[in-house]
């Protein structure tokens, strides 16, 4: 967690220092004036600062929640660019005022003891209040970068702690630092900080689509460097500089990191003093006592907290205003019912924006429940499987458009509800329903590519078999490697090969006696003889009945039922058990061809993405070419990995090895797992 932790430390660190700075010579005036009984009004500002600051962040918290993903991205990209803004300003501001701050603070001071307490409250607030809103404002960014907000609040809160730790020693003379070498180091460091940070907003606005560029490509090393390292985390964590970066990230991080600390640096040189400076600490906390104290006010018969708690409040209750009122009136407070006869009963046009529905189904079967534009029947949202009796949220994108409800009993027909019109809003991505008519023609060219892989499948098994009655085992073992890259290309068909399925190519687990149990057949059975020692006599009845068992596949495959809706499914699970079953070397019987059938399983699923492709193009445009280039990388690692026909046995590969190819292939899955929610055949009758 300290990757996400550290940059929201150093934040914390620093812009806690400043604003505890100034507190403590705040206070340091006041009480060399004499005028200790206005220190609550010191704090009172302190306590409203803090107060805008908590509720500032809870309201760009709770705005990014309410917005489509793609303005969440344009919102955060937009905020990241302020907040690097805001502390480029921070840093240059802090190098310019460092030494002078005391001074300007005492003249602030003594204007206000002289106008009264609401402008002390305004000074102290007003002081310390820039760094609240920096703090929260960069703590928000930082949290949307990692991802999570654990990290990044554990690190601001570590770094706030130590700065008042070190501002009250500075007070009490306790500790001697030199704040201005402090604030130029810490500055350097932040100004490297920012720089990611304007690279992951331009990144967010790329993706939100306010800016192009989204695929062009500076710098592509996700195959080559594993994004789940320990170094590779901490320089996305601290940095945010990406495996992965568009030419717009690498150039603003390059020009703003050029500029910047050039600027910084210079500065730091024109403006360094000749000989030590006192810090502002010391000044602050070791004044002279300079200055007549101004008159004690007449003390006001008013409870103490009431001005502390007015500060608090108010922003606390603004803040809460601006959700309530910003929050989009949810359609869910109407709950929507469903059922075989009767679907959407209560359903009125809902408010454009992300609304939740409370689906209850007032029925006696299982429904599936699709929220559809009538007209074209594109889905926005879905729930599968509502049982009778329950109520479950559905949640969806309104904008411009005609909606209905769409209810799909477990059996009988569909049921459609009357249409409602909602005008503005922007626009919304709906899912274009598929039919199994649409999936009919790539089905068709998929069992005719698994047809003619059965066929030469048929042919390899028969070689292998000759080679082990002949005592070829040599021979064998390459023989039996080529045919069972083949028949781990079909990975989309095993689904439908039924029970051969496990006489090809199943395993021994579970099996009572293991890999000598007479049950135990197919591909594995003969790589554990021939990589064991087993002879060519022993060999030869599991061979001859592994030929038997491919002709009597490729025989009944034309006949079998194949579901059209087992190909988008099959796009995923082919890879997610070579993830969980060759990635790790579970079904290893000896050879050590664990990755060269990782290969295999990677060409079927090209071949698969193949077949899908105009319905996944018509779709989701962007899926595929994000899906190719994933691809590609696993291809890339995977070809690394053999010279000729020997492959790197995954035990054998290295730590990096390992973790660069699982984590390719881990952003593979992830990135193909809307094939199967995209294509999902959907009844619209």
């Amino acid at each position: 967690m300290w990757d996400d932790a550290f940059p929201s430390f150093l934040i914390g660190l620093r812009e806690g220092l400043e604003a505890g700075l100034i507190v403590s010579i705040l206070v340091a005036t006041l009480v060399r004036a004499e005028a200790r009984s206005r220190l609550p009004q010191v704090w009172t500002g302190v306590l409203a600062a803090i107060a805008v600051a908590m509720s500032f962040g809870a309201v760009l918290t709770f705005t990014a929640a309410s917005m489509p993903q793609t303005a969440q991205e344009a919102f955060g990209g937009v905020l990241s660019v302020i907040a690097v803004a805001f502390v480029t300003a921070m840093v240059f501001w802090m190098r310019r005022s460092a030494r002078n701050l005391s001074s300007e603070l005492k003249q602030k001071v003594s204007g206000a003891l002289a106008m009264g307490s609401g402008m002390l409250i305004l000074t102290s607030f007003l002081a310390v209040g820039r760094e609240g809103l920096e703090t929260a404002l960069f703590l928000w960014t930082t949290a949307q970068a990692a991802g999570e907000s654990a990290g990044p609040l554990t690190g601001a809160a570590i770094g706030l702690l130590l700065a008042a730790g070190l501002c009250w020693g500075l007070y009490r003379r306790v500790l001697k630092i030199n704040l201005t070498k402090f604030f130029t180091a810490t500055g350097v460091v932040l100004i490297v900080i920012a720089a990611g940070v304007l690279g992951y907003g331009l990144r967010d606005l790329q993706e939100g689509g306010v800016l192009p560029g989204k695929t062009a490509y500076a710098v592509d090393l996700a195959g080559s460097i594993d994004a789940g390292s320990w170094y590779s985390t901490l320089i996305q964590g601290v940095f945010n500089l990406m495996p992965t970066m568009t030419w717009l990230q690498v150039v603003a991080y390059v020009a703003y990191l050029a500029v910047v600390m050039t600027l910084f640096v210079r500065g730091v040189r024109v403006t360094a003093p000749k000989a030590k400076p006192e810090t502002a600490a010391q000044r602050s906390a070791g004044a002279s006592g300079e200055g007549s104290a101004a008159p004690k006010p007449a003390a006001r018969r008013r409870p103490v907290w009431v001005v502390p708690a007015a500060v608090v409040a108010v922003p606390a209750i603004v803040a809460g205003l601006f959700v309530a009122l910003g929050r989009p009136k949810p359609a869910g407070d109407q709950t929507v019912a469903v059922s075989e006869t009767d679907c959407g009963k209560g359903f009125t046009a809902p408010e454009p924006g992300r609304q939740t529905f409370q689906m209850h189904n007032t029925g006696r079967q299982a429904s599936e429940v699709y929220l559809v534009d009538p007209s074209t029947n594109a889905v926005y949202g879905e729930i599968e499987g509502l049982a009778p009796g329950t109520t479950r949220d559905l949640v969806a994108t309104i904008a411009g458009g005609t909606y209905a409800w769409r209810c799909v009993p477990a059996s009988g027909k569909a049921v459609t509800s009357k249409a409602v019109t909602v005008t503005g809003g922007g626009a919304a991505k709906p899912v274009a329903p598929v039919s199994e008519q649409d999936l009919a023609a790539p089905l068709k060219s998929y069992k005719s590519y698994v047809g003619k892989g059965l066929d030469t499948l048929a042919g390899q098994t028969r070689a292998l078999q000759h080679d082990i009655e002949g005592g070829h085992l040599d021979r064998a073992r390459t023989d039996w490697l080529t045919a069972h890259r083949t028949y781990a290309s079909l990975g989309a068909a095993y689904g439908t090969f039924e029970d051969f399925d496990k006489k090809i190519d199943g395993r021994a687990d579970g099996l009572p006696g293991g890999e000598r149990d007479k049950d135990f057949s197919g591909f594995l059975r003969l790589e554990y003889g021939l990589w064991h020692g087993r002879s060519a006599k022993e060999l030869t009845g599991p061979a001859r009945q592994l030929s038997t068992d491919v002709a009597g596949l490729g025989k009944a495959f034309p006949s079998q039922d194949f579901d059209p809706g087992d190909l988008p499914l099959r796009a995923h699970e082919i890879l997610e058990n070579t993830l969980q079953f060759e990635l790790t070397g579970d079904t290893d019987e000896g050879s050590g061809t664990n990755l060269a059938t990782a290969d295999a399983n990677l060409a079927g699923t090209r071949e698969l993405l193949t077949v899908l492709k105009p319905l996944l193009t018509d779709r989701a445009p962007k899926v595929l070419p994000t899906v190719d280039t994933d691809i590609d990388r696993v291809q890339k690692l995977l070809d690394a990995q053999h010279d000729g026909g020997h492959w790197t046995p995954v035990e054998k590969l290295s730590d990096a090895d390992r973790r660069r190819l699982d984590g390719a292939t881990g952003q593979l899955l992830e990135d193909l797992a809307p094939i199967p929610d995209l294509l999902e055949i959907r009844k619209s009758a």
